[in-house]
């Protein structure tokens, strides 16, 4: 019986190995690499140049944007959504613009956005000139807002079905109103929901760069576009390394804050 579900997890061990812990192993040995042997001047270079500081710095401030924003408006979406009937239907909604690929949606919003797109042409309407939306900050931060909506939205929905109806309910027999309901029992009890979507949209916004350059035309910069640059286009394999292992660091760090100490234990509601 144990080698037959020994050979269930062997495929599961080897997709880590080949695709998880290899590639964090090759960079971090390229990171501390010059190309004739080991050095920490990538590392040095980073917490020096104020560049790269600045980078980090633009990372968290627009990965903190994107979370907030998706959280202000994914919240009230999944408590709706555990009110609705027929959920699995709005379910499904939610999730279909997860299964198109990023890129095209990247250029849908480029036609959107564009100088003869479709909100410029409704804004013809009344009178306002072309305005230029594209490559804009707003532009950026509301493309990947939308593109994360569904990883926050999910989570929340999931911590929200599984509270008792009858805990919301005993807090309004009790007396309390709908903010204090929400501040004592349905936040509380739903915090590991936004934890997890927190984790779920702030760390990948941290490596954005794909959406800096279409979106954001450059004027975003982050440490995924620096990586890129340095893989990409300038061949810099060990600085784009360092900078991919010291943001590899950072998204573990975020995951750790972002995870309640108390979050095996049960939490005390009360009124």
């Amino acid at each position: 019986m144990k080698k037959s579900k020994l050979i269930f997890v062997i495929p599961y061990v080897l997709w880590l190995i080949l695709f998880v812990i290899a590639p964090i192993v090759l960079i971090t040995i390229n990171a501390f690499s010059d190309g004739h042997g080991f050095t920490l001047d990538n590392f040095r270079r980073f917490f020096v140049d104020g560049t790269f500081l600045r980078m980090t710095l633009n990372s968290f401030w627009y990965a903190f944007l994107i979370t907030l924003f998706t959280l202000i408006i994914s919240y009230p979406v999944a408590y709706i959504l555990s009110q609705l009937k027929n959920q699995q239907f709005w379910l499904l909604l939610i999730i279909l613009p997860t299964w198109i690929n990023l890129l095209l949606k990247a250029y849908a919003f480029i036609g959107i956005f564009g100088q003869h797109g479709l909100v410029n042409n409704f804004l013809h309407l009344f009178g306002i000139g072309p305005q230029n939306i594209l490559f804009t900050n707003f532009a950026f931060i509301f493309v990947a807002a939308y593109i994360e909506i569904p990883f926050m939205i999910l989570p929340i929905y999931n911590a929200i079905a599984d509270i008792d109806p009858a805990v919301i309910q005993a807090a309004r027999d009790l007396g309390a109103n709908k903010w204090q309901t929400f501040i004592k029992v349905l936040w509380p009890l739903s915090k590991s929901g936004v934890e997890a979507g927190v984790q779920a949209v702030f760390i990948p916004s941290l490596s954005l760069f794909m959406l800096t350059r279409l979106i954001g035309g450059n004027r975003v910069i982050t440490l995924g576009t620096a990586i890129e640059e340095y893989f990409m286009t300038t061949m810099n394999w060990p600085m784009g390394s360092a900078i991919g292992v010291i943001l590899i660091f950072l998204m573990v760090v975020v995951m750790l804050i972002t995870t309640s100490s108390d979050s095996h234990h049960k939490k005390r509601i009360e009124l």
